[in-house]
């Protein structure tokens, strides 16, 4: 079932929201050739814990004996997403997805930003613009009036358009009191179909944009998706509110 926000849920969603987006303004600039992936990630965790928050993804899972361990999802070139921080450091020429989830009040807020380690090619810069353009095309479906899968409709068409794929093994979802609520956003889908989008629907939407093939597998710890041809792939993520007239991102 799709619950509807009321006006002092979505005050406190914007609280967990806006600590998501100082973390990802926090680490991006922290990104560089030779900073492992665990650095950032205890970077990312003492900021939270500072704000009287909580790592919203420390801890999740369905299966007790593999819980997610970290406070951030840190996927490198050919990782999708759930990569696991590590000592691994960061090369020059990678490109890394950062996606952070807080929770505080009770309630949840998730993001997700690709950034650049040192030069990259063109080509992965192409990538990275396609997927923040797919996001900016979804979230601005994103209004009382229009069907669900308007937003997945305007994702796809803009990363395939570009030549790229969209995962479909994944999806976005909505959120509240849950870090993941009904209902499923897929990045594909056609227009005008889908439940109908209605003011106070509160929504994470997350192009995950393939290079290559959009089918990937899950590695052997159980977490990190990992594109199936080997090619790079990039992620966005806004947490967003269902408006009459455009929709209000919380994670800026």
């Amino acid at each position: 079932m799709v619950r509807i926000k009321a006006e002092d849920e979505i005050v406190l969603m914007r609280v967990s929201s806006r600590i998501v987006a100082d973390v990802l303004r926090l680490v991006g600039k922290a990104v560089a050739p030779g900073v492992s992936t665990l650095e950032l990630d205890r970077m990312a965790e003492d900021f939270i814990r500072s704000c009287d928050a909580e790592p919203a993804f420390k801890g999740y899972g369905h299966d007790p004996k593999n819980l997610f361990p970290a406070s951030l999802c840190i996927s490198i070139d050919e990782q999708v997403v759930h990569g696991i921080p590590s000592k691994r450091m960061l090369q020059d020429g990678e490109i890394v997805s950062i996606d952070v989830g807080v929770k505080k009040n009770g309630y949840f807020g998730d993001g997700a930003s690709t950034f650049a380690v040192g030069t990259i090619t063109a080509e992965k810069e192409r990538l990275i613009r396609i997927t923040k353009e797919s996001l900016e095309r979804g979230v601005a479906q994103a209004v009382e009036g229009n069907n669900l899968h308007d937003v997945s409709a305007a994702v796809q068409k803009h990363v395939e358009g570009a030549g790229f794929s969209v995962v479909r093994a994944l999806v976005g979802h909505g959120i509240g009191t849950e870090l993941h609520e009904d209902p499923p956003v897929p990045n594909y889908g056609k227009a005008k179909t889908g439940v109908k989008l209605r003011e106070g629907m509160a929504l994470a939407i997350e192009p995950m944009v393939n290079y290559g093939t959009y089918k990937v597998r899950v590695a052997h710890d159980g977490w990190t998706v990992q594109t199936l041809d080997g090619k790079p792939s990039a992620h966005f993520e806004h947490t967003v509110i269902v408006r009459k007239g455009s929709a209000e991102i919380l994670t800026v």
